[in-house]
């Protein structure tokens, strides 16, 4: 596999973690890098919710408590 670079700005990062030591070459940096990211999962190209209630369709039947807890918080001496 071949990878090209066409920033600057990655070529630079790249040459600045080389410079560092850490890494004995750019495969190393971009292992590091990949691995230290978590790969993402795109969902299906579902259409965005139109409100808030539609949002938390999916939550329905949990049995989730929303509300909110009561305290006022601890006293302040002024």
């Amino acid at each position: 596999m071949t990878i090209r670079i066409t920033r600057p700005e990655v070529e630079e990062l790249i040459n600045q973690r080389l410079r560092s030591g850490a890494f004995r070459n750019v495969e190393d940096v971009i292992l590091q890098a990949l691995q230290s990211s978590p790969p993402t999962t795109s969902l299906p190209d579902a259409p965005p919710a139109k409100d808030i209630v539609e949002l938390f369709v999916p939550l329905r039947g949990l049995n989730l408590d929303f509300g909110r807890n009561p305290s006022t918080g601890r006293p302040v001496d002024l």
